[in-house]
């Protein structure tokens, strides 16, 4: 037999007639209907009170919510929209923040879903293309604004081991910073040779590579050790297009005339190679008239950064509303109590969400954003 269903408004209201007729007392009536003898002194308390409307289930909800927007905000931002449909949330609270310097206002999320309660937003299917990091045009007006970095193909030396030279360009003044031999592209060796250009000439404003080893990986958004420090020091990183080798042009322009000149016939070992590495680079930006610098030398353009290399590296400053996560040894993060995979280039640091559409979150690292994650399958997506 299936079992028996019932309503808790009949239950209630058989209990009150089985009181009323006085045939049992309080405490049978509780065990009769199943429920504690608190449960049926509350009933008939209800009862006494309200009659049988008193019955119905009350609200949960809070009598007094703290954290409420004010009516008044609520009200000019509703408002606001009105006679601005275009505006979003964000300018409408720079703008009510002017005209009522003493209003306390909302978050920007929170004016968003007051507005989207109104009926004032329109919900927009919004077409995301999928553009390339390098895609970001090289702007580089000043020194120091951009530094062009890569790997001049390897060759071999005379005693047979391979010689992989970093070179470093600041992209406006094509100053070389670097022309440094290396056994392999292994990061171990590149970090201290930007952290020693980093100490001498200070912060650029971006570094503009390919998407090769150790500046770029398979990895969500392209993370490796090396550009997550250049995140953490404040340094923005441009990727060209893969097999797009013209857009660091002038990078590669560099590379034909070292290949001519310092590496064609190569040394037979790496010091000696590096010695002439050094001569080829002294030359290059003190004596080599420039055709783009108007027959100047590089050097006589070329002006450090203004912005030193701190002593120690900064912790990211997330704004309050975000929910900030710490990356596991693993490279997963928690959400939800699911572990989800982010990046090994992360451990044990801290990662941002914050919900941009309902169930879809945005990843921040630092003022980096690096996916999107949607609460629908719980993946991450560049």
């Amino acid at each position: 037999m299936p079992w028996t269903r019932t309503d808790p408004m009949l239950e209630r209201s058989a209990f009150i007639a089985a009181r009323r007729d006085g045939l049992y007392s309080a405490a049978e009536l509780a065990a009769r209907f199943g429920v504690s003898r608190k449960t049926a002194f509350k009933w008939l308390a209800r009862y006494r009170e309200g009659g049988s409307d008193a019955l119905a289930d009350r609200t949960t909800a809070r009598r007094e919510q703290p954290h409420r927007t004010p009516a008044e905000a609520e009200r000019l931002l509703v408002e606001g929209r009105q006679s601005h449909p275009t505006w979003g949330p964000r300018k409408l609270l720079a703008y009510l923040a002017r005209r009522h310097p003493g209003l306390a206002l909302p978050a920007c999320s929170t004016a968003g879903a007051i507005l989207k309660r109104h009926g004032l937003v329109e919900r927009r299917t919004r077409r995301r293309r999928p553009v390339h990091p390098g895609r970001v045009p090289l702007n580089a007006s000043a020194p120091g604004d951009v530094w062009c970095a890569d790997f001049k193909g390897q060759f071999l030396l005379g005693d047979g081991e391979c010689c992989y030279p970093l070179t470093v360009t600041d992209a406006c003044s094509r100053y070389l910073l670097c022309c440094h031999a290396l056994p392999s592209v292994k990061q171990d060796g590149v970090i201290p040779r930007f952290e020693r250009l980093f100490r001498e000439h200070g912060l650029p404003g971006a570094v503009r590579t390919d998407n090769g080893n150790p500046f770029a990986t398979n990895a969500i958004c392209g993370l490796s050790a090396l550009n997550v420090w250049w995140i953490k020091l404040g340094v923005g990183h441009q990727r060209i297009e893969p097999g797009r080798p013209e857009q660091n042009g002038r990078h590669e322009r560099m590379h034909r005339t070292l290949k001519a000149e310092a590496a064609r016939p190569a040394e037979r070992t790496m010091r000696r190679q590096q010695a002439r590495f050094d001569a080829w680079r002294r030359t290059y930006n003190e004596e080599r008239p420039h055709q783009a610098l108007g027959g100047a030398t590089p050097a006589s353009v070329y002006r450090p950064s203004k912005r030193p290399m701190p002593s120690k590296v900064p912790e990211p400053d997330y704004p309050r509303h975000l929910e900030v996560r710490r990356v596991s040894n693993a490279g997963t993060m928690r959400f939800r109590k699911r572990p989800i995979f982010v990046s090994q280039a992360l451990v044990q640091e801290d990662v941002a969400l914050e919900e941009a559409e309902d169930g879809l979150w945005s990843l921040r690292f630092y003022d980096v954003e690096l996916a999107r994650l949607d609460e629908r399958d719980y993946k991450l997506r560049p």
